[in-house]
């Protein structure tokens, strides 16, 4: 069961979802408790940045990028 509870919160925070929400669908009562526990699962800063770029100039996943491709 905790695989699947694990699994669950890892998907929604690689979707987006805020850790507010996620505490909220986990059913604790401290969003700080949920950060704590997941921040691991987080997306660093960097890919953040180069999605929300990628996104921004309507690169996909699959796209080429970088360097190499220019």
């Amino acid at each position: 069961m905790y695989v699947l509870r694990h699994t669950y919160a890892s998907v929604l925070l690689d979707a987006g979802e805020n850790i507010k929400a996620l505490s909220l669908y986990l059913g604790h009562a401290d969003p700080g408790f949920t950060l704590r526990v997941y921040t691991h699962l987080l997306p660093t800063s960097e890919d953040r940045t180069r999605r929300a770029i990628d996104a921004a100039f309507g690169y996909g996943p699959t796209d080429p990028d970088g360097l190499a491709t220019a």
